[in-house]
């Protein structure tokens, strides 16, 4: 609970099949998924995943682009949202604040009233990375947030996670070992479906069993 770990592996290792499982948008054909002491997520659909307080970013963002920065967080809110709720009443100052919150905490605060269609390929990143913070998840699924992003925008969104860390427990699955190096405590190895090893960024580096999936060959002595 609160820990942020990062899952890394060769394509075809099942990385984003776990996350499916996890979300209910695959079935697995035996075994259990479990989310806290006694729910098993196999069982349930996907929006009842999601209210259990389970968040899912896809590698490619997803945005309302006609509306507005603040707009795409405000339809993101935790609670019932109905159309009718959504068309016609008034915002509280209770949700404003709580937006304001989440703008400043994804650093678009300032990019508040602009419409989500005009931001760049990393701030649309952070605003849906804001919309799953609306929601107030217990648990936050990052696939890939780092793809196709610069540098700059790389660093400040792994200090957007790490800064989320202990609030929210975070799964991240990344390519990018350099970002992975910036925000992993524990990396987790998956290959063909099972836990390879587990351990510090230079542990699994190091692992010869990693260097051979990854590259084919064992770690020459040295």
């Amino acid at each position: 609970e609160g820990e942020l770990r990062t899952v890394i592996g060769p394509n075809g290792a099942g990385k984003s099949t776990m996350l499916d499982i996890i979300t209910g948008r695959t079935r697995p054909d035996r075994g259990k998924a479990e989310f806290g002491f006694d729910t098993d997520l196999t069982s349930l659909n996907e929006y009842q995943i999601n209210r259990l307080g389970i968040g899912r970013k896809f590698q490619t963002p997803s945005v309302y682009v006609a509306h507005t920065v603040f707009e795409n967080i405000w339809l993101s809110l935790e609670g019932p949202r109905s159309v009718w709720s959504t068309l016609f009443s008034r915002i509280t100052p209770a949700q404003r604040d709580r937006i304001q919150e989440v703008l400043k905490t994804v650093g678009l605060a300032e990019r508040a009233n602009e419409k989500a269609g005009l931001l760049s390929h990393g701030q649309k990143q952070w605003l849906e990375i804001g919309m799953l913070l609306a929601q107030n998840p217990k648990l936050l699924l990052v696939d890939e947030p780092a793809a196709g992003m610069t540098d700059e925008e790389t660093h400040k969104t792994g200090e957007l996670l790490m800064s989320l860390a202990g609030k929210h427990s975070i799964i991240v699955i990344e390519h990018d070992m350099v970002f992975v190096r910036q925000i992993a405590r524990k990396v987790t190895v998956l290959h063909q479906g099972h836990v390879l090893c587990e351990g510090t960024v230079d542990e699994v580096q190091n692992d010869e069993r990693v260097v051979e999936v990854y590259l084919g060959r064992k770690k020459k002595a040295t």
